[in-house]
C-alpha cells in the first residue's frame, strides 16, 4: 500500500502563488509517475499536470505557463507551484502515484482563488 497525504491548500488572492506538496509514504519500491488532477463540482475531473519517473512534464494547455510540476525523489514527495492563480483554477486538487501498475489517490486538497 502507498500512502499520498496533500498539503499547502489555502484561500489565495487572484494573482497570488500557491504550492502544493504531496508526500507518499508505504511501499514504495521506484521512482514511478506522479501528478496532479483537480475537480470542481459539476465538472469532469481534470489533468492538471504530470511528472514521469524520467522527471519529463506535461501540464495541462489551461495552466501552462502558471504550473510547474516537479518531485524530490529523495523525499518521496511531488509538488506543484501555482502562480498567477484565476478563480477558475478554484477545485480541489489530489495527487496520484503509480506503483506497481496501481494508481494510488490522496484524499484532496481544496484550493480557493477569491476574485
Amino acid at each position: 500500500q502507498v500512502q499520498l497525504v496533500e498539503s499547502g491548500g489555502g484561500l489565495v488572492q487572484r494573482g497570488g502563488p500557491l504550492r502544493l506538496s504531496c508526500a507518499a509514504s508505504g511501499s514504495i519500491v521506484s521512482v514511478n509517475d506522479m501528478g496532479w488532477y483537480r475537480q470542481t463540482p459539476g465538472k469532469e475531473r481534470e489533468l492538471v499536470a504530470m511528472i514521469t519517473s524520467g522527471v519529463s512534464t506535461n501540464v495541462a494547455d489551461s495552466v501552462k505557463g502558471r504550473f510547474t510540476i516537479s518531485r524530490d525523489n529523495a523525499k518521496n514527495t511531488m509538488y506543484l507551484q501555482m502562480n498567477s492563480l484565476k478563480p477558475e483554477d478554484t477545485a480541489v486538487y489530489y495527487c496520484w502515484r503509480m506503483e506497481r501498475a496501481m494508481k494510488y489517490w490522496g484524499k484532496g486538497t481544496l484550493v480557493t482563488v477569491s476574485s
